[in-house]
């Protein structure tokens, strides 16, 4: 037991070398300062090369009112101005298909009517020679028959308006005449110009002459 309480005191009073002065100062450092190991520990578990950082969470901010009514307007304005641009190209696309409709239809109608022209040709040359009037006037009536044909295939359709009641969504009333009968009276006496209607809607009105 001397012998150990020798062994102490010696250690004691043992000159110390320098690295066991800085190893005692920082273990006393860290004694002394806990919060320092604390900071370093933190710093650590941060530090990339330990492992990933994870990121501070972002303060949501919340919209004002005034705000979210702006966006609100935005996106109804963005909404009315893609609508109104559709229209307007639906508008112009049916305008183009109507007028292309009309051009074709107008095209196969004079293609048809070619050959009535062509009929009046021939027979304008044919009648320079020829004497005979009877000849004449059928080639004109044949010629009128194949162009009443040709119309009346297209839907139109002459209107018959002598005799009947006056109607005026159907005839025009050019004057007015005594009755020749009593049957007669407030009815067309006289055809002056035949009406048309094309596909049963009115596109000349017969103008009459009524009685009274």
């Amino acid at each position: 037991m001397a012998k150990n309480l020798t062994t102490r005191v010696r250690n004691i009073f043992r000159p110390m070398k320098p690295e066991d002065v800085n190893e005692t100062m920082n273990t006393e450092e860290n004694v002394q300062n806990p919060e320092n190991t604390a900071h370093e520990a933190l710093t650590d578990a941060h530090n990339p090369d330990l492992g990933e950082k994870e990121p501070a969470p972002q303060p949501v901010e919340e919209k004002s009112e005034e705000e979210k009514w702006k966006e609100s307007a935005a996106d109804w304005r963005d909404k009315y101005l893609r609508l109104y641009a559709e229209f307007d190209n639906f508008r112009k696309r049916s305008q183009k298909e109507r007028s292309d409709l009309l051009q074709t239809a107008s095209s196969d109608v004079i293609k048809e009517m070619l050959t009535v022209l062509d009929d009046f040709d021939r027979a304008v040359k044919a009648n320079e020679k020829v004497e005979d009037i009877a000849i004449v006037k059928e080639g004109f009536v044949l010629i009128h028959q194949k162009l009443y044909r040709i119309l009346e295939n297209k839907g139109l359709k002459p209107m018959n308006a002598n005799g009947l009641p006056f109607d005026t969504d159907f005839h025009e009333a050019i004057t007015q005449i005594p009755a020749p009968t009593q049957d007669l009276k407030g009815k067309v006496v006289d055809e002056v110009e035949k009406g048309y209607t094309l596909h049963d809607k009115v596109i000349r009105f017969a103008k009459v002459v009524i009685g009274q």
